[in-house]
């Protein structure tokens, strides 16, 4: 009998990490039914964190709270209560403020707003610690939104608030932060999956901009407003890795007090999955497609690094696999593509293929 860890991120758009954990189980299971299975579903601090959080931690609980949208509509979500001392916080910008919230994109009115409010509903609660989950953002306004929403003035040069959004950062002249609320007595952490800057050409708006539908010259609009708001704010340097995370959202709370963490380091910390590995034969992750961004701090390099750690085997499924995963480190992989004929095929039946993938993978460790 062997110990197995099931510790994959969520297939983006397809399966949840959960989902993606249970099929790839299933599968195990049905080859080497006798297997100790453990399931760990991960994230890297975008989309799904608090998924994986409550998965793990018995007694989580969901606060629901009502905020503005990425284009100040009502959105209905939550906040996750992790038990234990302190007392911890999850709020996940996806779940706020996210890009899956629009539609048309809005790349230069989209802001963060909804994100600061449901951390300010958190802070009311009375939590000890946040932990605030950076990935997926509609927006491009520096933490803009979030810094207003948590008390901070931001005003032009009448002495009225500046629009909402990076169209608005143009116009900022003043940044008051005398009544922004102070973070929790143990901190707040950003979970960040990326280390870009805030500004220039690996920036925010330079980088992640066009996949929010900017176009070449709101780009440069969006870059020169950031700018304006790094002038503005306390002293926290623009280039700092991360800072330009969620839109520059990591730079906006830099300055808030909080400080960047390794967003899939950080949610394996918590759910004690480094305790989890040790002692298994394997370690089973994956993500919609492996490429050359994965071994840069996503949930496949972290758990390959755990792995390395408590001398278990590693093993990779993907939706697609685009670059070497023996050189990442894992001893074995497959490809939902590869199973389902094409790219198509897997997307139509995620759980399918996930469910052929560990019955292969447990087909090759029993040989």
């Amino acid at each position: 009998m062997s110990r197995v860890v099931i510790a994959p991120d969520s297939f983006k758009g397809t399966a949840t990490a959960a989902d993606a954990a249970g099929a790839i189980a299933r599968g195990w299971s049905s080859v080497r039914p006798g297997d100790e299975l453990v399931l760990r579903p991960m994230a890297d601090g975008g989309e799904g964190t608090m998924d994986a959080f409550e998965a793990a931690l018995p007694g989580a609980t969901r606060i629901p709270v009502t905020v503005s949208g990425p284009r100040g509509e009502p959105v209905a979500a939550h906040w996750l209560l992790l038990p234990g001392e302190p007392s911890t916080g999850v709020v996940e910008l996806a779940a706020t403020s996210g890009i899956t919230l629009l539609d048309p994109l809005a790349p230069l009115d989209a802001h963060t707003r909804g994100f600061g409010e449901a951390i300010a509903a958190a802070l009311d609660h009375g939590v000890g610690r946040l932990l605030l989950a950076l990935g997926g953002s509609a927006s491009t306004d520096g933490g803009a939104g979030a810094l207003a929403a948590l008390g901070a003035e931001l005003l032009d040069e009448a002495g009225r608030p500046v629009p909402a959004g990076g169209r608005g950062l143009a116009r900022l002249a003043e940044a008051r932060l005398e009544g922004l609320r102070r973070p929790p007595s143990a901190g707040a952490r950003l979970l960040v999956d990326v280390t870009n800057p805030l500004l220039g050409p690996s920036g925010a708006a330079s980088v992640f901009g066009p996949q929010k539908g900017a176009s070449g010259a709101e780009v440069a609009e969006l870059d020169a407003g950031l700018a304006r708001l790094a002038a503005l704010l306390p002293a926290i340097d623009p280039g700092v890795p991360g800072a330009g995370a969620a839109g520059g959202t990591g730079y906006g709370l830099l300055a808030w007090g909080a400080t960047i963490a390794p967003g899939a380091r950080t949610v394996a910390e918590t759910i004690g999955l480094p305790a989890a590995v040790r002692g298994a034969a394997l370690v089973i992750t994956g993500e919609g497609r492996f490429d050359g961004q994965s071994a840069a701090g996503k949930v496949p390099s972290e758990v390959v690094r755990l792995a390395t750690a408590a001398d278990a085997a590693a093993a990779l499924v993907a939706g697609a696999v685009v670059a070497d995963p023996e050189r990442a480190g894992f001893a074995a992989s497959t490809s939902l593509t590869e199973l389902a004929g094409s790219g198509a095929g897997a997307v139509a039946e995620p759980l399918r293929w996930l469910e052929r993938a560990g019955a292969e993978l447990a087909a090759r460790h029993a040989a």
